[in-house]
């Protein structure tokens, strides 16, 4: 894929308009090593509000083309001939992901919760998109314990700390599981729930304190997941959000120090903003 074509695409995977903030949170999506970024949420701004609001301080807790189906055998003619092999046609499938302006039936993962790090570029990402460092999903906070819901019906496709085949990585993962099975890091993971939302997209979950799903359960929009949490390197009790397809065409480049120092691919599918899918708000949350 040229670097135009990614450019291009990621017209679409971005909210038209970026959402000013003073200061946000630096609570990133921590599973790509420790975060600089501040604790303490200064300032929220909830998507469609147009309004920015004070949010108390964080807390910190404890701790292409299809090849033509042929058939192999053909059927005995009356004579005792047998019937030539015949090709047979069908029609390709569609490249890309489904367009996001399809998408419906989204409500916000965490109902109260305040964006404390918007989808895009920020000096806290470890993703690379144009050049610029860049966050691959919304940061949602309001305290631990909070609970987490499913933002779509879908099926649970990974629960817990071993999601990342669920993830879309660009790349051989075996380096990275080796890493963490040598070095016995699968506990500083983040918990994670992966959905598969049946409509050729897949939501991401992260940080969780507990889960109350597990991989092969399905769920309906608004029902619970799990609780709001700090597992893996969080700087505090948010929720890390993620939207993405797996016939996503476009990639986010990963920051080669990170790849480097955890033996990731150099790669993910690109992922959406989820404001793209997610409702309005008419009002700041309490």
């Amino acid at each position: 894929m040229t670097s135009q074509h990614r450019s291009s695409r990621r017209s679409r995977l971005l909210l038209p308009s970026a959402v000013g903030l003073g200061l946000v949170v630096g609570i990133g999506w921590a599973l790509l090593g420790p975060s600089a970024a501040p604790v303490e949420s200064n300032v929220g701004n909830v998507a469609g509000s147009g309004q920015t609001t004070g949010a108390p301080p964080v807390d910190m807790g404890s701790s292409g083309s299809v090849a033509p189906i042929i058939v192999p055998d053909g059927s005995l003619a009356p004579g005792g001939s047998v019937s030539p092999i015949v090709p047979v046609e069908i029609e390709d499938e569609p490249e890309g992901a489904p367009p996001i302006e399809t998408l419906t039936g989204y409500q916000w993962p965490l109902p109260h919760g305040r964006i404390t790090l918007p989808f895009g570029p920020t000096p806290w990402g470890s993703r690379v998109v144009d050049g610029e460092l860049f966050h691959d999903g919304l940061d949602l906070a309001t305290f631990c314990g909070d609970r987490v819901v499913a933002a779509h019906d879908g099926e649970v496709i990974a629960a817990g700390r071993h999601y990342d085949f669920a993830m879309g990585w660009l790349g051989d993962l075996t380096p990275y599981t080796n890493r963490l099975d040598a070095k016995q890091l699968w506990g500083t993971l983040p918990i994670v729930v992966v959905v598969d939302d049946g409509n050729g997209y897949r939501s991401m979950y992260a940080h969780f304190g507990k889960i109350v799903v597990k991989r092969g359960d399905t769920v309906e929009a608004g029902s619970l997941l799990g609780y709001e949490g700090r597992t893996g390197r969080a700087s505090g009790c948010h929720l890390h959000y993620g939207l993405y397809s797996p016939a996503e065409t476009a990639e986010f480049r990963i920051v080669r120090a990170v790849s480097r120092r955890m033996k990731l691919p150099t790669a993910e599918i690109a992922r959406v903003d989820p404001r793209l899918v997610l409702p309005n708000r008419a009002k700041p949350s309490d």
